[in-house]
């Protein structure tokens, strides 16, 4: 893996929409196996490009998927980013648990999906304060990400509030957060693709987006 590089950390909390209409798809956490299992096969039957924030505690919904995962990241489909091991609220641990937090998380990223998740992370609920954004650049993680879309799944929802939720955000220049939680989504990768795909969205990783790449660490 390359070297971490410190430095300050900015937010991204917006994306570019450029000339060819991109948004950025981000899926968050893991707690249940079959939902990690729908948006991997979505990934793999559509091609489509996602950037995912696991939390290593899940491990058992996302290790299976491995042998899948680790072929499109190193083909620069799908990226995976750093949202703590625990998805505790960094705001209230010490310095300490908070760099184990984000080394813990890196380091099962790359023993199960052979990427480094540097230099971007999502602190969880979106919780953050100078201090633990000044932890992270020391970790090499300047960029701290937020959102501003979601499709609001962090609890179970509906599907048309769901499609309501992707209708409204689902568009250019877009960081959208949905969540590998709740089956609701399953039943919706098609309207979403035919949603992506009406509106002639480009979906791209958040390196293809700001210019970043995982051999810079």
């Amino acid at each position: 893996m390359p070297a971490a590089h410190p430095g300050p950390t900015r937010v991204v909390g917006r994306g570019e929409a450029g000339a060819d209409r991109r948004i950025a798809l981000t899926v968050d956490d893991g707690t249940a196996a079959d939902v990690v299992a729908g948006y991997v096969e979505f990934a793999q039957r559509t091609g489509i490009h996602l950037t995912f924030s696991p939390n290593g505690t899940y491990h058992r919904s996302w290790e299976p998927h491995a042998p899948v995962l680790r072929p499109l990241v190193a083909a620069g489909q799908v990226q995976i980013i750093n949202h703590t091991f625990t998805h505790r609220d960094l705001r209230k641990l010490s310095d300490r648990e908070r760099r184990t937090e984000l080394e813990r998380n890196d380091d099962w990223v790359i023993t199960t999906f052979g990427t480094t998740t540097r230099p971007y992370y999502r602190p969880p609920f979106g919780f953050r304060t100078p201090d633990v954004d000044a932890i992270a650049g020391e970790l090499g993680y300047t960029r701290t990400v937020l959102w501003n879309g979601s499709f609001s799944d962090s609890e179970t929802v509906t599907p048309q509030f769901l499609m309501d939720q992707a209708r409204k955000y689902l568009q250019p220049g877009v960081l959208n957060l949905g969540h590998a939680n709740h089956p609701t989504i399953l039943g919706l990768f098609d309207q979403i693709t035919s949603l992506i795909r009406d509106r002639q969205l480009t979906p791209v990783t958040l390196d293809e987006m700001f210019g970043t790449s995982r051999a810079g660490g």
